[in-house]
Parts: C-alpha cells; sequence; structure tokens
C-alpha cells in the first residue's frame, strides 16, 4: 500500500517555497503527489519539481470555478502535469449548505462537466467534505443525490469528512465501490486535542478505525492513497507519520 501513497499539496501550503514541499516529500520517500487548483498558476514550475525528483501527480484538484468557466482548458492543464483524474473538491462558499433541490442540481451540473472531462479521456470524481452527508426528507444523503444525478462521477473518498458527517466510513466504501477512484488518508484527534490543528490528527494517531477501514478498501480494490491533513501544525512531522502509518499496513 505504501506504494499507492501520494500527498495532497494543500496540506504543505505552509511550507514555501513550492520547492521546499518537493525536498522534503521526496526525501521521506513520496513519489505521487495530488496538486490543487492554486498550484495551477505557475505550471512550469510544477512540471520542473515533478520531473527533478522523479515524483508524478496522477490526480489533481481543480476547483468549480475553473471547471466552469472551461472545462476542456482544466483537462488540458491536468494533462500537462500528467494526470488522469481530475478530481472536484467542493462548492465554492455560498454553495455548501443547500437542501435537496440545490444538491441535485449540482449533481446535474457535474454530470455535464463530468461529460466533458470524460469525453477528452480523463476520469473524472468528487472529493466529499461533511456537507455531502446532510440528507433529504426520505433519509438520502447529499452524496447520493449528487451521484444519482451523476451516475458516471466517480469518488474521492475523504474518510474523516465522512465520520465528522456522521457518517460510517466501510458502509460508504461498501456502497460506493465501483466508483472509488482514490481516498483521503486522514485522522480525527480524540475530543479537545489538537486543537490549534482544527481536531485533525495524522493518520494513525486519532480515532479513526483503521481496522475496520482497511479490509473495506482492500476489498474495494482502491490503488490510489493520498495523505491529507486540513491544518497541520508540521507539515513534516504529518507527512512522516502518514507513510509510516501506511508502511504498517503492509
Amino acid at each position: 500500500m505504501i506504494d499507492a501513497l501520494s500527498f495532497q499539496l494543500y496540506s504543505a501550503r505552509t511550507l514555501t517555497p513550492l520547492a521546499a514541499q518537493f525536498d522534503l516529500l521526496s526525501g521521506l520517500g513520496y513519489k505521487f503527489v495530488e496538486p490543487f487548483g492554486g498550484l495551477f498558476s505557475d505550471i512550469p514550475e510544477l512540471k520542473r519539481l515533478l520531473a527533478q525528483h522523479g515524483m508524478r501527480a496522477p490526480s489533481a484538484h481543480v476547483g468549480l470555478d475553473r471547471l466552469r468557466a472551461d472545462a476542456k482548458a482544466a483537462v488540458a492543464l491536468c494533462r500537462e502535469i500528467g494526470a488522469d483524474l481530475l478530481i472536484a473538491p467542493a462548492p465554492p462558499p455560498g454553495e455548501r449548505e443547500g437542501g435537496e433541490a440545490h444538491w441535485r442540481a449540482l449533481g446535474r451540473e457535474l454530470k455535464t462537466i463530468g461529460d466533458i472531462v470524460m469525453g477528452e479521456g480523463l476520469k473524472f470524481a468528487w472529493h466529499n467534505h461533511h456537507w455531502e452527508y446532510g440528507t433529504t426528507a426520505d433519509g438520502t444523503t447529499f452524496l447520493d443525490c449528487l451521484f444519482q444525478e451523476a451516475p458516471n462521477m466517480l469518488w474521492e473518498a475523504d474518510l474523516a469528512w465522512v465520520v465528522r458527517g456522521n457518517g460510517d466510513p466501510v458502509a460508504e466504501i461498501q456502497k460506493h465501490a465501483h466508483r472509488l477512484a482514490a481516498v483521503h488518508i486522514k485522522d480525527i484527534a480524540p475530543a479537545g486535542e489538537c486543537v490549534d490543528e482544527d481536531g485533525w490528527a495524522d493518520p494513525g494517531h486519532g480515532v479513526m478505525n483503521w481496522g475496520a477501514i482497511r479490509p473495506a478498501l482492500a476489498a474495494a480494490g482502491v490503488t490510489l492513497f493520498v495523505a491529507e491533513h486540513d491544518k497541520p501544525s508540521d507539515v513534516a512531522r504529518f507527512a512522516r507519520r502518514a507513510r509510516e502509518t501506511v508502511a504498517s499496513w503492509s
């Protein structure tokens, strides 16, 4: 499993310049990274660092604003860095807390975007937060609403956000195994701990039940794992611990 571990570069955004992030990650043995939209402003530098360190970016987060403006151009950016999995990471502020009609409308929009992305030869996925675990009157999650409206869309499961949304990560992995393209490996600190890190923890150092989650991931055939921490106080510590934890699963 360690060979399939990538790193979401948003987790290292406080470490500058970008070259310092690549120095750290390559030094720890990472071979893959997952860029986010803010890094697309300097594609040549991103490509240079990937080549310099012998790393790849199999997946990338691309904001809905960019996808709405020109989905084909977003695909071209992903192609430039070698990513074949384009992931929409979240609704923009102001579009996150609506009800069923809102999420179904978003799902229809994602289907249209996904058709363009897939028509250009890339895979298209959605990355969840906790908002998607609100429910309709009949108990359907908003995540299910998205998938019902965009049935060919894949999923990058952020398992810790599933838990924060009061979802069951094992049940969700099993339910959506056919569309799981990647998984964010992140953890939640015990109540009252890591307050300066918004309650997140390094993988294996929190309360996530990896003993139950790992077999579900294996059964689902997931091949891309992405270490993520939304607000690490020490990027190097998080990156090191994430690799150590995933290595212990082998």
